[in-house]
């Protein structure tokens, strides 16, 4: 594993250039090996909820969660 000390004493276009590429190396592998079972799950469900009209826009999400989080 890089040395985190390391890295962060590097300059931020030079750490980002390092995310991007760690980024780009993650995007090969195998998304099955990325997620975790469940997800395909929830991705099915949310996928038949919306083929079934049951989504909401992200304006309505929003505000859902803003009512969540008012006191």
């Amino acid at each position: 594993m890089p040395n985190l000390d390391a890295l962060t004493q590097l300059p931020l276009a030079e750490r980002l250039a390092a995310m991007e590429s760690l980024w780009d190396s993650l995007c090969q592998d195998d998304a099955a090996e990325l997620s975790p079972p469940w997800h395909a799950a929830v991705l099915e469900e949310r996928l038949s909820e919306r083929e079934d009209g049951q989504h909401r826009n992200w304006q309505s999400a929003k505000n859902a969660l803003r009512k969540l989080t008012e006191r």
